[in-house]
């Protein structure tokens, strides 16, 4: 079986997009040569450079398997008149390729029809991939796409060539006017040559390295090695470790170098946040730190070459560096003449969100929730300073004024904890204070993903909660909610934000409270004027939250998607009491007395909701006069002991031994259904015992909805 190769050559693709565009490009290549039933009986993979995306698929058939059918045409009353064939049956022949004497009858539920046994040739895999792929590269997914021939041609980049191959063979395909053959390219600055291929698989990777081009692993381990060689020059010296560089710088070379460059000392007194930030995501360097962890002199750049042997490269970047550097130095120098107070008010000349005012209304809004806020934690318990997170809350936004921020947006909140800092906020304001509230300025960006952590402060988590709820009720209010793979506000991710920042405070706050809240501080404003009248706010909040939430206990969490729900349908208000619940619902479900019960309540739920179909409701109340059976009874008798244990329980937030309490009930509830019919002719005594079953249901599901639980065999 020949090995298949396909590469699509362009002009540089942006860093950003090349992982996901070879991922998808190999699941559509996957997913096409299943579909044509031509899969690979070897591995399917990719390979991606920034002039590049391939993908290699061992042992594929040259040509489809036949298929043989059997075809049915039409009925032998339509195919026959007076024992003669019609234009049916004759049709029917020619469209089979048979003479209509060798068709033959098969008999069905709706009659005789004729049939025929077809076997069809499996088409030829060179001819299904040339027709095929053109509309799978065309429907790979990118944030920006360019369009340089026809209108409804676009790609990333413009395509300069394309390597389309079975083994030795090419594939007569064509692509944003290129047509296929067996000639890649080197690297653009060491070998920019064509790179003639004799095969596809091992050939191909072979030819490429030849050329100086690597693979995506190649590329990382050259990039770490040399990372690792170039900071042993500095005595105690390592590169700051950061992946997401990494991926980037790696997704920005075909043949990796790194250089070591330097700058001047006197740049450390500024904020070490400041000078990786600009060395980062300004120039792609990586930073240097001593034993101590503490930023160096140093930077080290990676070359898309093989090294810079006469230091007119580096040069070239110290000096981009020191300008940004000075940049920064001048910026942060200016705006120490305003203090963070007095930048406040020019906060009204900076939008928000066109419908939602300006960031001074924003601020309005935060302090007075934030506010809300830590009442509601005072009255659990939960130790927090209001004054901090007032203070804070007023501050927090007001770096957006500064000038450094406006250079180096990804600054935000950043720049104001260290002005908050760095200032003297108020005469009288002690120290100690005065870090609080700059830490909780500093933080409450925080988490920007699942893999980031949360404000480090009680203070900084409220402002961090406050902030996100304003921005979520506002775009909600105004019908701007998330949908399908649109969520230009990164609304999801700031909805995940909050539930991570509670769960890993611990913060019982009420979500549809909190959003409740966040939307009535609106009422009165211009902003509330522009709220759509068709959102159902506290509907949609609630589904919102509702999926995130389930995103963070199955994907972030890892319980189990049934635990998940079950938990979920019992409530999802609060998401510290929810994780509790799963935690305890995972640790109790390996019994077999939890597992019988689960059983249960599916068949409990079944029926009601047949009995229901059916016009028959179960009794407000259970009447014990009306139990007949001794196993209704000893289940009617168990349920309130049962229950209160419950409880008490559930109150004090003990929920496995709860759930151990509720598994308790298995042998009445085994009874119960091997000696009791419930769908009885008498109807008083069936809708007694469906209220039965129901009391059962509603008391025992506020931890968890056991029908959710997927047990053995089912």
């Amino acid at each position: 079986m020949p090995d298949f190769l396909l590469e699509i050559g362009c002009e540089e693709i942006p860093a950003r997009m090349v992982d996901a565009a070879s991922q998808e490009l190999e699941r559509r290549v996957q997913d096409l040569l299943t579909r044509e039933r031509l899969p690979a009986t070897g591995s399917v993979s990719c390979l991606d450079t920034p002039r590049r995306l391939a993908v290699l698929a061992s042992g594929i058939p040259s040509a489809q398997p036949d298929v043989t059918e059997q075809v049915t045409g039409p009925s032998t009353t339509v195919a026959y008149k007076d024992g003669q064939p019609t234009s049916a049956a004759q049709a029917f022949a020619k469209k089979v390729g048979l003479e209509v004497s060798k068709l033959g009858k098969v008999t069905t539920s709706k009659g005789e029809y004729l049939s025929a046994r077809v076997t069809r040739k499996g088409r030829p895999a060179s001819e299904i991939l040339a027709e095929a792929l053109p509309r799978e590269i065309s429907s790979i997914y990118w944030p920006k796409s360019m369009y340089w021939r026809k209108p409804t041609e676009r790609f990333v980049r413009p395509v300069r060539w394309l390597v389309a191959m079975l083994d030795g063979e090419v594939i007569p395909l064509e692509f944003g006017g290129i047509r296929a053959g067996n000639q890649s390219r080197g690297h653009r600055l060491l070998a920019d040559r064509e790179v003639k291929i004799s095969s596809a698989g091992s050939p191909y990777l072979e030819a490429l390295e030849a050329a100086r081009v690597l693979s995506r692993g190649a590329r990382e381990k050259q990039i770490r090695k040399q990372l690792d060689a170039a900071a042993r020059a500095i005595p105690s010296a390592r590169w700051r470790e950061d992946r997401e560089l990494l991926d980037t710088v790696i997704n920005l070379t075909e043949f990796p170098s790194v250089i070591l460059g330097n700058f001047e000392r006197e740049f450390l007194q500024l904020p070490e946040e400041v000078l990786v930030t600009v060395m980062r995501d300004h120039q792609k360097y990586f930073a240097v730190e001593d034993a101590s962890g503490k930023l160096a002199p140093h930077f080290l750049a990676v070359l898309n070459t093989d090294g810079d042997p006469d230091g007119i490269i580096r040069h070239g970047h110290e000096r981009v560096l020191r300008a940004r550097f000075n940049d920064a130095r001048f910026f942060w120098q200016t705006d120490q003449k305003h203090s963070l107070r007095e930048r406040v008010d020019k906060l009204k000349h900076v939008t928000f969100q066109k419908d939602l005012g300006s960031y001074y209304d924003k601020t309005m809004r935060v302090q007075r929730l934030a506010s809300w806020l830590c009442e509601v934690l005072r009255h659990v318990g939960v130790t927090v300073r209001p004054g901090v997170v007032h203070k804070a809350a007023c501050l927090a936004k007001a770096d957006l004024t500064t000038e450094l921020v406006k250079e180096f947006t990804e600054l935000q909140g950043i720049v104001g904890g260290l002005y908050a800092r760095a200032q003297q906020l108020d005469s009288d304001l002690p120290e100690a204070t005065r870090f609080a509230i700059a830490d909780a300025i500093y933080n409450h960006y925080k988490p920007e993903s699942m893999n980031d952590s949360v404000p480090p402060s009680v203070e900084g988590a409220v402002l961090a909660i406050a902030d996100k709820a304003d921005s979520i009720a506002g775009m909600f209010a105004l019908g701007l909610i998330p949908s399908g793979s649109k969520d230009p506000f990164a609304l999801r991710r700031q909805a995940n934000a909050v539930i991570k920042i509670t769960a890993e405070h611990k913060l019982p706050i009420p979500l549809s409270q909190l959003f409740t809240d966040a939307r009535a501080i609106y009422e009165g404003s211009e902003a509330e004027k522009k709220f759509s009248a068709k959102v159902d706010f506290a509907g949609s909040i609630r589904e919102f939250f509702r999926e995130r939430l389930e995103f963070y206990l199955k994907d972030v969490l890892g319980f189990s998607y049934d635990v998940t729900n079950a938990v979920l349908v019992a409530g999802s208000e609060n998401v510290v009491d929810v994780i509790a619940r799963a935690e305890a619902v995972t640790r109790v479900r390996p019994s077999a007395d939890f597992a019988s019960i689960s059983i249960a309540f599916k068949r409990i739920k079944n029926i009601l909701r047949q009995a229901r179909e059916a016009g028959k409701q179960p009794a407000k109340v259970v009447d014990a006069a009306v139990l007949q059976e001794q196993a209704e009874k000893n289940l009617a008798a168990a349920i309130p002991g049962t229950a209160k244990k419950v409880d008490r329980l559930r109150g004090g937030r003990n929920y496995e031994q709860a759930l151990i309490e509720i598994s308790k009930l298995r042998p009445d509830v085994d009874t119960f259904f091997d000696k009791v019919m419930v769908m009885v002719d008498d109807g008083r005594i069936r809708s007694n015992r469906l209220a039965l079953l129901e009391t059962l249901l509603q008391e025992f599901s506020t931890i968890a909805d056991f029908s959710e639980i997927v047990t053995e065999g089912k």
